[in-house]
């Protein structure tokens, strides 16, 4: 009897292990996917910011060419203690500041009218209202662009013969220029996230709501928007690592306003020290910007998941 136990259970032992490979195999292709596209560039860019290219050899210049050489934290002090980096992180807080709410509240109040029995062909406008996303976010830069252009700009062409023109290009509106190309991307992929999570509450709390005698606008304001809490949570997120990543749309602006230099975010400041258009130069300093971004978004958005969390308990 012992014995046909244990041959059962080394049965089921290798029933398991079998069931464990069977689905690791399955997994290996992401695993290997996975790590490629997002830890190799990880590891690659910490182990470049603690290596800096200096000259080598004798001589007043060094002579011999550069050669790769361990600095340690060098280039971390260096990139800390540079006046523009800490500029273009302040501009990407202020800029986050106006900007995230405006969009979450759009995105928020599209996903609700969607919901709602108010839009017919709802399709058609879930598609129109994403599609701005779709486009390369370059060629979105350059379309605002020509649109903000002085000379070019559709709305200034009809504002300026009433008085009332904009300059979208000077230093006090720039960032409100960034803002409305920033939101007018990405409200539509936040949409989606709140949409699908109006979807998954149960219809019967809306149909006991009504029969409670609760007005659609209560059930909005009292079940809606209180049960779309986590998805909120999550495009906030989102969307504070992506403030933190502004590159594409100042990139694209400071090509027809110099004024903007070459470290008016700090992903410029990175993209420019690793080209050799800034100071310092070189792809390490450059990996060492990156990497501080990197952790200060992981800081804000757990301080704000921590922040959010006490305020739900």
């Amino acid at each position: 009897m012992a014995t046909k136990t244990t041959t059962k259970q080394q049965g089921w032992g290798r029933q398991r292990r079998h069931e464990a490979l069977t689905g690791w195999m399955f997994l290996l292709p992401f695993v290997i996917l996975f790590g490629l596209s997002f830890l190799a560039p990880i590891l690659v860019s910490i182990r470049s910011s603690l290596f800096r290219m200096l000259p080598s050899g004798g001589g007043l210049y060094g002579g011999g060419g550069l050669v790769e050489t361990f600095v340690g934290t060098a280039n971390f002090e260096q990139v800390l203690q540079l006046p523009a980096l800490w500029q273009g992180l302040g501009r990407v807080i202020l800029f986050g500041l106006f900007q995230i709410p405006i969009m979450i509240g759009l995105a928020l109040t599209l996903a609700l009218l969607l919901d709602s029995a108010v839009v017919r062909r709802p399709t058609f406008f879930r598609l129109g209202f994403f599609l701005p996303f779709a486009i390369p976010g370059m060629v979105a830069a350059l379309l605002w662009t020509y649109i903000y252009s002085p000379r070019l700009s559709p709305i200034n062409q009809v504002l300026e013969p009433l008085g009332a023109g904009i300059d979208f290009f000077s230093p006090n509106m720039i960032l409100f220029s960034m803002a409305n190309m920033t939101t007018w991307t990405f409200a539509g992929y936040n949409m989606l996230i709140f949409l699908a999570a109006l979807q998954a509450i149960p219809r019967e709390l809306y149909e006991a709501a009504r029969i409670d005698g609760a007005s659609e606008w209560k059930i909005v304001t009292q079940i809606k928007i209180p049960m779309v809490a986590p998805a909120a949570m999550l495009a906030i997120l989102l969307s504070i690592i992506g403030t933190i990543q502004l590159f594409n749309e100042p990139t694209v602006l400071a090509t027809v306003n110099p004024w903007m230099g070459t470290s008016f975010t700090p992903m410029m400041l990175a993209y420019n020290a690793a080209t050799g258009q800034a100071v310092p130069s070189g792809s390490g300093p450059a990996s060492a910007v990156s990497i501080v971004m990197a952790v200060f978004a992981g800081v804000l958005a757990a301080g704000y998941a921590l922040i959010q969390r006490r305020l739900t308990r």
